[in-house]
């Protein structure tokens, strides 16, 4: 096989169908499960900390760029669920790279799911120390001044030899250790993990629908006079705010509270844990993205319409819009949200990062000795936890709140592959069976890769695409050092821990 030929090649559809039909992973999860995995990833971390900076940004028409980050999902939800259910492999938008596009487009779109789940549990953890932090606080429980949030101090630039200054460097501890604990809480069991998921998910949305109805006591239409303050904003491509400024215009907000959107497709990533993969992840996909726009559209019109947009505060929004309600129950409710959607964010993208990482190594992308499944828990405890060790390494020591438009180009990019795919085999696959099918085919997966590339292209800055393709090479150097030698796509086996293991853990 030719050197280009290889960079190309392709998994057998067929032959991923046999392989989710083995049941390597344990079958627990329904479509209510899947939804809540989705809700667990997408609600939380970003409505709670995006929602500030897109009113400032945007007034009133914030409402507008949370429809357009909508809209964007939808055609995606839709390419997500017909992929998802005709091959039903855990792996998500790499899976269907793999099977559509080759080998090279696999391990682009494996390397920028990485911003989507493994970067953003970080500063999602960092959330949820800052929030636990402060209701210690209440009681007189205050961390020492190094132990409080991650900034770690280095001498000399670039070029030179860095040198770490660990006396003036502050490290978040509680974040760290939260990683590790929903990190062993995944590798004991998926089914543990999707109960657990479901409590909290279940206290975030109770939290916002809580917001809503109080809030729209204090609403006042006349606040939505001036509803467009800002316009669309600069259409420049590649070329919008930098990520320390504020963006604004109801474009660079829409790209920026994408943020909040992202995880509906976590769904996806355990398609082999499934009890009715054919049936549970178009429901599972399709179901979470709706409830959570309904949800994202309705704390957005209440919050813009209890407050004047340009007196809503960045941090903690919903809490200052209830404040003229005198009433501290409402922002204990509001703060018990905040833990328990940063809680389920940081549980479902652990989640989603340690499957895809697993379907990579089983595909010999990465080494295949870290996909092992456990035949005790029959989970893959060992990518679990060596992504839970980074991930809480990163915790640690690194504030990573300026890496969420990372986050969302890593998003929006797969996004347009899975749509692409889509279009793909309908064309060269079009007898394969589909228990699901995106309709209107070819116009919404062209309109999803439209919208995707139009929000990267137009909606983020240059300084977010430069980082994104420094990290891309680096990507690609560990791709042709080693996952183009040794991934062969009619290799694809599964991979078990040797009995006996189970009994010595």
């Amino acid at each position: 096989m030719s050197f280009v030929s290889e960079l190309f090649a392709t998994t057998n559809v067929d032959k991923l169908r046999a392989l989710a039909q083995q049941r390597i992973l344990k079958r627990a999860l329904s479509a209510k499960d899947l939804v809540a995995i989705g809700l667990g990833t997408m609600i939380g971390g970003g409505i709670f900390t995006t929602i500030g900076t897109g009113v400032k940004g945007a007034g009133p028409a914030v409402i507008v760029s949370y429809l357009l980050a909508g809209i964007t999902s939808f055609f995606a939800a839709l390419c997500y669920a017909e992929l998802g259910a005709m091959v039903p492999v855990a792996g998500s938008a790499y899976t269907y790279a793999y099977a559509t596009m080759g080998k090279l487009f696999a391990w682009i779109i494996g390397f920028a799911l990485i911003f989507e789940y493994g970067i953003s549990a970080a500063p999602v953890a960092q959330q949820f120390s800052a929030a636990l932090q402060d209701v210690l606080k209440t009681v007189g429980v205050v961390l020492p001044d190094w132990a409080q949030q991650s900034n770690f101090v280095i001498h000399g630039a670039w070029w030179q030899i860095w040198t770490w200054d660990f006396t003036h460097s502050q490290y978040d501890i509680v974040g760290a250790l939260f990683v590790l604990g929903l990190s062993v809480l995944l590798s004991i069991g998926i089914r543990e993990s999707a109960t657990t998921n479901n409590i909290f998910v279940v206290l975030k949305i109770s939290a916002l629908i809580v917001f809503v109805i109080a809030g729209a006591f204090l609403f006042h239409a006349a606040n939505l006079a001036n509803f467009n303050p800002m316009g669309l904003g600069k259409l420049v491509p590649f070329g919008g705010t930098a990520e320390s400024a504020q963006p604004y215009g109801i474009i660079a907000i829409g790209a920026y509270v994408f943020f909040s959107y992202i995880g509906f497709d976590t769904a996806t990533t355990t398609a082999e844990e499934c009890t009715n993969p054919q049936r549970d992840i178009p429901m599972g996909v399709i179901g979470a993205l709706g409830i959570g726009t309904l949800i994202y559209c309705a704390t957005a019109i209440v919050l813009v319409g209890a407050v004047p947009w340009s007196q809503v505060p960045i941090k903690d929004p919903l809490v200052y819009a209830l404040a003229p309600l005198h009433q501290a129950w409402l922002n204990w409710i509001i703060t018990i949200g905040v833990l328990a959607g940063t809680t389920s964010v940081a549980l479902s993208s652990l989640l989603g990062q340690t499957r895809i990482f697993y379907v990579m190594a089983r595909d010999k992308m990465l080494p295949p000795s870290v996909a092992i499944i456990n035949p005790r828990f029959k989970t893959p405890v060992r990518t679990t936890m060596i992504t839970g060790i980074a991930v809480a390494i990163l915790t640690l020591i690194v504030p990573l709140n300026e890496l969420l438009n990372l986050v969302n180009i890593g998003t929006l990019i797969a996004f347009t592959v899975v749509c692409a795919g889509v279009l793909y085999l309908r064309k060269r696959k079009p007898d394969l069976p589909r228990s699901f099918k995106v309709p209107f085919v070819p116009l919404f997966p062209i309109l999803g890769i439209a919208f995707s590339l139009f929000l990267a292209v137009f909606g983020l800055s240059r300084t977010t695409w430069t980082w994104f393709a420094g990290a891309l090479v680096i990507g690609l150097i560990f791709f042709f050092a080693y996952g183009f030698r040794t991934s062969k796509p009619d290799e694809i086996e599964p991979v078990r821990e040797p009995e006996g293991i189970a009994e010595s853990i």
